[in-house]
């Protein structure tokens, strides 16, 4: 399954996942932790997987 974020850049979805993993840090909830934890680590590896964008050096 793939899902498309129009308008959302790369440090924008890190920021979510950032969110995500604090949100799981404060959870009372064992389920909602996991589960929360899943969606961050899901979110970063698919940051991860993106292209490093490339600079052209001047000379």
């Amino acid at each position: 399954m793939a899902l498309v974020l129009t308008g959302l850049g790369p440090g924008d979805v890190a920021e979510a996942v950032e969110c995500l993993i604090a949100c799981a840090e404060r959870s009372t909830d064992p389920e909602l932790c996991a589960y929360r934890r899943h969606l961050a680590d899901l979110l970063g590896d698919a940051l991860d997987a993106l292209p490093t964008p490339t600079r052209e050096v001047e000379e």
